[in-house]
C-alpha cells in the first residue's frame, strides 16, 4: 500500500478509523505476476484481491484483521450483507426469523460439506460462537457484545440477545463459520495460521508462494453451478502499473483518471465507485463555538460541497447531503420532510446570519466573536492522505472567504487516530456510515453511550455528540420490528442530523471496483449494486456466485 496517497478512504463500522484495505496497490516495484499467463485461461481469473507487505505471509485464519483475503472465498458466513443497499443473502443460513425483537433463528442450509469431506452441521456453528465468546480477540465485529446465548435444535440456531437488539441480527450473521472437527483441536485459534484451510466456499487453496496463490474451485460446492471462474490467480505485487499492464480481470484501487488509463489499457476494462461512507467534518462539541449549534450550521451554511468532493475525490464521488443517508442506496429512507433531501447548497448570507445568532459577526474582511477578536481555528487531517488534505484545503480556502482564519493540522496516521479518539482536536476530517445499516450508521455516530471524556479514548462519536432524546430514538430503532416502525425513527434522525449538524457532511468516500468483460460478465454496477465492488470481506462470495462466462 502506498504510504503517500490514500484517496476516498471510507469509514468503517468505528467511524473515523479506515479501512487500509480500501485502496489495493503494491509496495513493490511493478512485475508481471507468476502464471500471468494463465489469466488467458477463459476459466481463470487474475485478481487483486489481496496484498503482500511485500511478501505474502501463510496464514488464511479468516479471524485474523492481516491474514490472508483469499480466506473470504473459502470460508462462508451464515448471510452476506450488502452494504450498498442493506440487503441480505443467506449463505450457510437458508433462512432468518426475526422471532422478537430480542430472538432470531437462522435455519442452516442442508447438503452442505466442508472441502475435506465432513458434514456441514449446527454444531459448528455453536462451536464457532463459543470460540469467539472464549477468544475475544476473534470477535472482530463484537457479537458477544450483543449475544446472552446461541443454541441448536437440529438445523435450526436460535440467538438470543442481551436486550432487544433487530440489528444485531446482521451482525450475528456475518459472523464466518469454521469447522469443530477441526479447529477444536487448535491450541490457540487467535495465532492459529490456518495454512490449509478447510473451509465450505467455492473456492478451495491451490498452489502458494510468497509471492502469489492460486485459489481452485471447489467442486463439491453447494452452489458450484453459481461459480463461473475455475481459478483465482492472486499475486503480491498490485501496483496501478501491475493494474493496468498485466490484464486483470478484478481489482480494487483509486485511479487518478481511470478512463485513460484503466479503461483504455484493455478492451472491456470498466469500473464502479460506489458510495461507501461519509466524509465529513467533525466538530469537537465539548468546546467552544463548536458547542453552539448556530455556529455549526454556519459552518454547514458557508461550504460548497460540490467544490471540495471535486478536489478531493476528482469528480468520482458526489457532495453528501445533510441527512446521513448513503445515496441512492439508502433512498427508501428518505425522509420527505428533511428539507431538499438533506442536501446543503452554499449559502454566505444565511452562514453569516447563523454566526450571528451565535454571536459571531463580520467585521471587514474578518469573522470576530464576542471578544472582537477574529475566529480561528484548525482542522486535523492524516499526513499522506492527499485525497482529504486536497478536500481541507478547499474548505479552508472556502471558511477564509467569510472571514475564518483557518490552519490546518497534519500529524502522522497514528498520532491523527490517536487524537481524533481522544478528543484533541477542533474541526477533524473523518467519516461515518457505510455499515449497510441506517440504524447502525446512526448509534455509532450519535449515541452518548460513545461520548466518553475527552482524553479517554473513544471507539466512535469521536465528536462527543449527546442527547437523551437521540438516545432514545436509537433505543426504540434498536428494538423495532416494524418496518413502517423503522422507516419513521429512521426520519426523526435524519431530521436530527439536518437541525442539530452533529457532524458537517461533506462528500461520499468512494469504493474503487476495477472489472474486465473480456472473460467475465454480471459485475456489480449501477445499474446492478448487488454487491459492493470490495475485495477484503464476506462480500466477494456475492460476485463469485453471480459472474458468467463471457459469451455463456
Amino acid at each position: 500500500m502506498r504510504t503517500t496517497d490514500r484517496r476516498g478512504r471510507v469509514a468503517t463500522a468505528t467511524g473515523v478509523c479506515l479501512a487500509a484495505a480500501l485502496v489495493v496497490s503494491g509496495c513493490m516495484g511493478a512485475q508481471a505476476p507468476q502464471g500471468a499467463e494463465g489469466g488467458d485461461a477463459a476459466g481463470t481469473m487474475l485478481f487483486a484481491g489481496d496484498n503482500g507487505s511485500p511478501n505474502f505471509t501463510r496464514n488464511f485464519n479468516p479471524y485474523n484483521p492481516t491474514g490472508r483475503k483469499g480466506a473470504f472465498h473459502i470460508y462462508e458466513p451464515l448471510t452476506v450483507l450488502n452494504t450498498v443497499d442493506g440487503e441480505s443473502t443467506p449463505f450457510l443460513a437458508e433462512s432468518v426469523e426475526q422471532v422478537d425483537p430480542q430472538t432470531a433463528v437462522f435455519t442452516l442450509r442442508e447438503g452442505v460439506t466442508w472441502t475435506d469431506g465432513e458434514p456441514f452441521t449446527a454444531d459448528d456453528v455453536t462451536f464457532t460462537f463459543q470460540m469467539l465468546k472464549d477468544n475475544p480477540a476473534l470477535d472482530l465485529d463484537g457479537v458477544w457484545q450483543r449475544l446472552d446465548s446461541v443454541e441448536a435444535d437440529g438445523m435450526d440456531v436460535t440467538v438470543r440477545f442481551s436486550e432487544p437488539d433487530v440489528p444485531a441480527t446482521e451482525i450475528v450473521g456475518g459472523t464466518v463459520i469454521v469447522p469443530e472437527h477441526l479447529w477444536a483441536d487448535v491450541d490457540d485459534p487467535v495465532s492459529y495460521a490456518d495454512e490449509d484451510p478447510v473451509g465450505t466456499g467455492p473456492f478451495t487453496l491451490g498452489t502458494y508462494t510468497d509471492t502469489q496463490y492460486t485459489l481452485e474451485k471447489n467442486p463439491d460446492y453447494w452452489q458450484a453451478d453459481a461459480v463461473a471462474a475455475d481459478e483465482l490467480v492472486i499475486p503480491a505485487s498490485n501496483e496501478q502499473l501491475d493494474l493496468v499492464n498485466n490484464g486483470y480481470d478484478w481489482a480494487y484501487a483509486y485511479i487518478e483518471d481511470v478512463e485513460d488509463t484503466w479503461v483504455t489499457a484493455n478492451e472491456g476494462n470498466t469500473y464502479w465507485f460506489p458510495p461507501g461512507g461519509t466524509i465529513s467534518l467533525l466538530p469537537n462539541l465539548t468546546e467552544a463555538p463548536f458547542d453552539s449549534v448556530d455556529f455549526r450550521r454556519g459552518l454547514s451554511l458557508a461550504l460548497d460541497r460540490e467544490a471540495i468532493s471535486e478536489a478531493a475525490t476528482r469528480g468520482y464521488t458526489d457532495a453528501a447531503p445533510q441527512s446521513g443517508l448513503i445515496l441512492p442506496g439508502q433512498e427508501d429512507l428518505l425522509d420527505e420532510d428533511v428539507p431538499e433531501g438533506g442536501e446543503v447548497a452554499q449559502d454566505v448570507d444565511a452562514a453569516l446570519a447563523a454566526f450571528a445568532q451565535a454571536g459571531y459577526t463580520q467585521r471587514g474582511d474578518q469573522l470576530v466573536g464576542p471578544d472582537g477578536q477574529q475566529v480561528t481555528l484548525s482542522i486535523t487531517t492524516a499526513n499522506g492522505y492527499t485525497d482529504w488534505l486536497r478536500g481541507v484545503q478547499e474548505v479552508q480556502r472556502q471558511l477564509q472567504a467569510v472571514g475564518i482564519a483557518v490552519t490546518i493540522e497534519q500529524p502522522q496516521p497514528a498520532a491523527y487516530q490517536q487524537a481524533v479518539n481522544n478528543g484533541d482536536f477542533q474541526l477533524a476530517m473523518g467519516g461515518f456510515g457505510g455499515t449497510g445499516s441506517f440504524y447502525r450508521d446512526m448509534n455509532q455516530l450519535l449515541n452518548s453511550e460513545f461520548a466518553v471524556p475527552v482524553g479517554s479514548a473513544a471507539s466512535s462519536n469521536y465528536q462527543r455528540f449527546s442527547d437523551p432524546a437521540v438516545d432514545e430514538l436509537l433505543a426504540r430503532y434498536q428494538a423495532a420490528t416494524d418496518l413502517a416502525e423503522q422507516e419513521e425513527l429512521a426520519g426523526q434522525l435524519q431530521q436530527v442530523m439536518y437541525e442539530q449538524v452533529p457532524v458537517i457532511s461533506m462528500y461520499y468516500g468512494g469504493l474503487w471496483g476495477l472489472f474486465s468483460d473480456a472473460k467475465f460478465t454480471g459485475w456489480p454496477s449501477e445499474d446492478d449494486p448487488y454487491a459492493t465492488p470490495i475485495t477484503y470481506d464476506s462480500n466477494v462470495l456475492l460476485i463469485d456466485t453471480n459472474l458468467e462466462r463471457a459469451g455463456s
